[in-house]
C-alpha cells in the first residue's frame, strides 16, 4: 500500500543553486535559470524565458544588495509546479523584508514593481536562517 503511494507522487522539476553574494553570482543566476527552464523545453526567447530572467535578475540584484551577510551566499531555485514556472531567491537577512514603494524620494523598493508586473503571484516566505522572495509566472506553453 505505501509503494502505491509513493509511485502515484508526482516529482516536480526543480533545480537549485547557491551563488555568491555579489554582482557576478546575480548574473551567473540570471543565466543559469535560463539555462535550465531551455532545458525543460522552454526556448530562451520564449515569454516565460523573458520574464523569468528578469525576475531573477531583480531578486538576486536584491538579495546581494539587500540581504548580504558577509561570508554567505544566496540561493536561487527554480521549480515548475503544475501549469507554473516559481524561481525563488533565499538570503540570510530576516530583518529586511521587501517593500513595494509607492511615495517619490525613496531610493529602493521600486524594482518590486517589475516583480508585481511580471510575475502573476509573488511573495515571501521565512526561513531558518534568512527569508525567501519567491514569484511564479503561469506557464502558457
Amino acid at each position: 500500500m505505501v509503494s502505491e503511494a509513493l509511485e502515484s507522487e508526482t516529482v516536480l522539476p526543480q533545480w537549485t543553486q547557491r551563488f555568491s553574494s555579489t554582482p557576478r553570482g546575480a548574473r551567473l543566476a540570471r543565466r543559469m535559470a535560463v539555462l535550465v527552464l531551455h532545458e525543460w523545453g522552454v526556448p530562451h526567447d520564449h515569454d516565460i524565458s523573458e520574464r523569468a530572467a528578469l525576475i531573477v535578475a531583480e531578486l538576486a540584484a536584491n538579495a546581494v544588495t539587500h540581504g548580504r551577510v558577509a561570508g554567505r551566499d544566496f540561493e536561487l531555485r527554480v521549480t515548475a509546479p503544475e501549469g507554473a514556472i516559481r524561481v525563488a531567491v533565499s538570503d540570510a537577512r530576516e530583518d529586511r523584508l521587501p517593500v513595494v514603494r509607492s511615495g517619490h524620494g525613496e531610493e529602493s523598493g521600486y524594482g518590486l514593481h517589475l516583480i508585481e508586473a511580471l510575475s502573476d503571484r509573488w511573495g515571501t516566505a521565512p526561513r531558518d536562517v534568512g527569508k525567501t522572495v519567491w514569484a511564479e509566472i503561469v506557464r502558457t506553453l
